[in-house]
């Protein structure tokens, strides 16, 4: 172990934490998704009619609102979240906003296309601790091309102070 003890007396200690990880199959998603358009599907995830990215779980997001071009993800981290030195990894941050600018980018796209990113690019502006509370990602859409869509966001913590920034380009290709 990192600070020299076993696991045997980390857990015996009382310092263990656990946490359980959820998700649904993605086969009902999966199986609807040539069908439906990005801002169908995504609505679908919303309400709770198709399953969310397993992803979702352990990062601790859910999906809240989805316009054409426009999304918002919730996220409430917690502790199992930080980095050695006390603050939610930034990876979390990248995640985040990785989906929200991903399915912003889906909300735009009709029946039987799909997207992948192609690059992303993440400035952390303030470390995000517990006590910054509920976690706001929100993603749009600044072009739609043909073959690359391009999209910027940001999170902000509680209080509303904006903790990172991220602009993408997202490949579109067609499904199956």
């Amino acid at each position: 172990m990192p600070d020299g003890r076993s696991k045997m007396e980390l857990e015996s200690s009382g310092d263990a934490r656990e946490r359980t990880i959820r998700w649904s199959d993605t086969g009902s998603g999966l199986a609807a998704l040539p069908g439906m358009t990005g801002l169908d599907f995504l609505r679908a995830i919303r309400d709770g009619e198709l399953p969310a990215a397993p992803i979702s779980s352990p990062m601790l997001m859910r999906l809240e609102e989805v316009d054409d071009g426009r999304v918002v993800f919730s996220c409430e981290p917690d502790e199992s979240l930080y980095n050695p030195i006390g603050s939610v990894h930034g990876g979390v941050m990248c995640t985040i906003l990785d989906s929200a600018l991903g399915c912003a980018a889906h909300s735009t796209l009709p029946a039987g296309i799909g997207y992948t990113s192609i690059e992303i690019k993440v400035n952390y502006l303030r470390p995000v601790q517990i006590g910054a509370g509920t976690l706001t990602a929100i993603g749009t859409v600044t072009k739609r091309g043909r073959r690359v869509i391009f999209a910027d966001g940001e999170v902000r913590d509680a209080a509303g102070n904006v903790v990172a920034t991220a602009s993408s380009s997202l490949l579109v290709f067609p499904l199956g």
